[in-house]
């Protein structure tokens, strides 16, 4: 592992001391970053917006206050009221003032009065106040953005993972938008007329997760002494309120069934269905966003309260930390005639004694730590057919590694698989490689060109005119319908291709079996190619040599691709 690499180790106490540090700088700072924020924010409308229970970060996100406000220690209703009365005679931050303001906040901290306690954000549902129900649907609020980073930084800890940066995501409930909406109307209508309104609150703020993400960045960079950034390890936090967000379902279904009635357009949340996966609930965001985006302020205001109703109980979140896939290169050499290449079960009986999906991947995962993994191979050769040569190009998918997959592990991967006392599977020219893996795999594979060594028999004694006949055929095109024996799985088509050319090899001491040897356009199906198939491939090997041809064994040996021919 390098030295730049970070792997998230200690134990509580060595987190707990990082995070007193980043408390005290951030105590110091407090009073002077509050007071350089609000000292023009009008008192009344400050006092009016904390007594319908808007939370101080989402006053100062309304009013478009930006830095590194958000990630003051405190912030309760009191020390905002302690730094409006401050600023008032002065907007410059004197020395004195920022003594006096950070004694008012440090005497605040203990001031909580019970409406804090009972109460979330009417906006953003406690998600600024640190606030939430965890998987134990049990209430857990933090006193600070630095406490609350602390327990994620926890979190990534347990989790083991080798990081030396991070990428921080976060989902809240759109009812969020709704909220923070019926807010700026309630305000449009109380103050618009007020000289302060259109400079000051008119003005564009950050979203909830931006305001997030602004309080805790810095905790996390000082805890887990990494920086942020684009990363393919991600901390994600999902923020979900059911009840809140039921009602705003209820709300667009109906909306969308009346466009639906005058359009005749297809309801997109029915579309979704019922059994919400992560994917579709993004998706079931998106169509509320685009819903509450196309409502007409008057619309709105007939359908939501102004302001937003009270909230008792705050978002449920989910914490989640995962490195995004990892994806490990090459090509495989498979020297048995009973392995599949994925694992084959029938009727809860595995076909096979084994698959090249499982006997590489699961030699992979413990390796990196990984969640799971998922195989994918360039073409596929039958249970019973060999792959030889220079080796069939796969990638194996692995889910959520802890570990980075060094050049060491690489080399440790490629000697334990291919050190397996039976032998079944090699590996070759293993290596790291990312979403252009793909690419690699993908690149010529309709136009790539495949080897085969065939063992066949025919009916009647091989002449010296029928190899000269096979021989002499070059870029030869045939005709394929779907063989009968995998016409269960495969549409019925007829497919033409490419048969390049072949090569016979007699066996000594027989006069009806000789080894074939070809090249073709991938995807042909060479059995078929060799007995026919009853007609449904022509021409063949049995209708040129006009006798009856059965192909015994199959070999592929080589797949001429570009991909992972070298270390």
């Amino acid at each position: 592992m390098s030295t730049e690499v970070s792997q998230v180790n200690g134990d509580a106490e060595a987190h707990f001391a990082a995070a007193s540090e980043v408390t005290e700088e951030v105590t110091n700072k407090d009073a002077q970053v509050i007071t350089e924020a609000i000292p023009s924010l009008p008192s009344h409308v400050v006092k009016d917006l904390l007594s319908i229970g808007i939370c101080v970060r989402c006053i100062l996100r309304l009013f478009g206050v930006r830095g590194c406000t958000y990630s003051c220690f405190s912030p309760l209703p009191l020390d905002l009221h302690l730094s409006i009365k401050e600023s008032k005679g002065s907007h410059d931050c004197t020395v004195g003032n920022c003594s006096k303001a950070s004694e008012n906040l440090n005497s605040a901290h203990v001031f909580e009065e019970s409406e804090v306690k009972s109460v979330c954000c009417s906006i953003c549902l406690g998600v600024l106040q640190f606030a939430y129900c965890n998987e134990k649907e049990m209430l857990v609020r933090k006193d600070s953005a630095t406490e609350f980073a602390v327990s994620i930084a926890e979190l990534v800890k347990q989790e083991g993972h080798q990081i030396d940066s991070f990428s921080l995501e976060v989902s809240v409930p759109p009812i969020i938008l709704a909220n923070e909406r019926a807010i700026c109307l309630y305000m449009k209508t109380k103050y618009g007329s007020e000289p302060w309104f259109r400079e000051m609150f008119l003005a564009e703020h950050i979203s909830v997760k931006d305001a997030l993400k602004l309080s805790i960045i810095d905790s996390l960079e000082a805890l887990l002494a990494i920086k942020y950034g684009g990363s393919s390890f991600r901390i994600r936090l999902t923020y979900t309120h059911a009840k809140t967000s039921l009602k705003l379902q209820n709300f667009l279904e109906k909306d969308q069934g009346c466009k639906r009635r005058k359009t005749g357009s297809e309801d997109s949340l029915d579309a979704l269905g019922s059994d919400f996966s992560e994917q579709s609930a993004h998706e079931v965001d998106a169509v509320f966003r685009r819903s509450l985006d196309g409502l007409p302020d008057h619309l709105f205001c007939q359908h939501f309260k102004l302001p937003p109703e009270r909230v008792n109980q705050p978002c449920h979140l989910a914490f989640l930390c995962n490195r995004a896939s990892v994806y490990i290169g090459g090509r495989y050499l498979k020297y048995s005639r009973n392995v599949s290449q994925s694992r084959w079960i029938i009727d809860d009986e595995r076909m096979g004694q084994a698959s090249v999906e499982e006997i590489i991947g699961s030699n992979m995962l413990p390796i990196l730590r990984g969640d799971n993994y998922k195989f994918h191979a360039a073409g596929r050769e039958d249970i019973d057919v060999r792959m030889l040569g220079s080796g069939r190009p796969f990638l194996v998918e692995v889910q959520n590694a802890r570990d980075f997959p060094s050049s060491v592990a690489v080399k440790q991967m490629e000697q334990k698989i291919n050190n397996l006392e039976d032998r079944l599977v090699a590996v070759k020219n293993l290596k790291v490689v990312g979403n252009q893996g793909w690419a690699l795999m993908r690149e010529g594979e309709a136009e790539k060109q495949k080897q085969y060594a065939a063992l066949v028999w025919i009916s009647h004694p091989l002449e010296e005119e029928d190899v000269k006949t096979i021989s002499s055929f070059k870029d030869m095109c045939i005709l394929q319908r779907t063989p009968i024996r995998v016409l269960h799985r495969r549409s019925p088509l007829e497919r033409e291709k490419i048969i390049h050319w072949m090569k016979v090899e007699r066996i000594t001491g027989s006069s009806q079996y000789f080894l074939l040897y070809l090249c073709t356009q991938a995807g042909t199906y060479i059995k078929e190619f060799v007995h026919g198939d009853f007609g449904r491939t022509h021409p063949s090997i049995g209708s040129i040599l006009g006798c009856r041809a059965e192909i015994l064994q199959l070999d592929v040996t080589d797949v001429k691709m570009d991909c992972f021919l070298t270390e």
